[in-house]
């Protein structure tokens, strides 16, 4: 399916993997609907590119919210043809250590946010793409692209709610993508590794460096331009289904 022309979702689009997917769709001259609870921290992204980009303000748990977006969305561009979902949070406590037992609270606003709040957003932009003519000579109609994490595999100490959320994106990329083939609805999953996001920024530099020469090869953390750059190929690789894709330079994460 060609970007081209199409619209997009990118929740958690105002900052790090989904503002490189922003850009990155955009480039291909796509318009691109960010859903995200922050404003984008690119101030002149909106400005720059007034015909092609909106954002929303979108609590992705929220039924009606994401319903009421994407009807905005459709209202201005008359279509969804593509959800990537990269909001999520990660907060480390250990299930049971010196600071107590982990805080239940926590563990299901982690599950409610990465995995409910995915699906969320996931089923409703489906329904909005059934309604779409086939793009492509296979019949396509939408591309969602859910966002998982090397933790879905290997979660570290501390990571029980987020190695959680995350094996069950990827759990329910393969089923969602069965469920939807028939209407001509494609459904990949991203996993990225230690991606150099904003979150980074305030480590100090030999944190940095550390950790970049814990990945097998390049040495260094990723860019999130690099896994912006898996989205565009899940998007416009007709073939590519149900599947979950690691960019992480081959990392797989130690304990601690």
């Amino acid at each position: 399916m060609e970007l081209k022309n199409s619209v997009a979702i990118v929740t958690g689009g105002s900052s790090g993997l989904g503002e490189a997917t922003v850009k990155a769709y955009l480039a291909k001259g796509a318009k691109v609907a960010i859903f995200d609870m922050n404003d984008p921290m690119d101030n002149t992204l909106l400005e720059t590119h007034a015909d092609d980009l909106m954002f929303q303000k979108v609590d992705v748990t929220s039924e009606e919210n994401v319903q009421s977006a994407i009807a905005a969305v459709t209202a201005r561009w008359g279509a969804i043809h593509i959800c990537n979902n990269f909001a999520g949070i990660g907060p480390a406590e250990k299930v049971y250590g010196k600071k107590g037992v982990h805080r239940l609270e926590v563990f299901q606003r982690v599950i409610n946010i990465n995995l409910i709040g995915t699906f969320n957003v996931a089923r409703l932009a489906a329904e909005q793409m059934a309604n779409n003519d086939p793009l492509t000579d296979d019949g396509t109609r939408g591309v969602i692209i859910n966002t998982a994490s090397v933790a879905a595999y290997e979660a570290q100490m501390g990571q029980a709610a987020y190695g959680a959320s995350k094996g069950g994106v990827v759990g329910m990329t393969l089923p969602m993508a069965r469920d939807l083939a028939s209407i001509g609805i494609r459904v990949n999953c991203l996993a990225p590794g230690l991606i150099h996001t904003p979150l980074f920024d305030s480590f100090p530099d030999e944190v940095v460096e550390s950790l970049g020469q814990s990945v097998v090869y390049p040495k260094r953390l990723g860019k999130p331009s690099e896994v912006a750059a898996v989205s565009v190929f899940m998007v416009e690789n007709e073939y590519m289904n149900g599947e979950t894709v690691r960019v992480d330079g081959a990392i797989r994460m130690q304990p601690r």
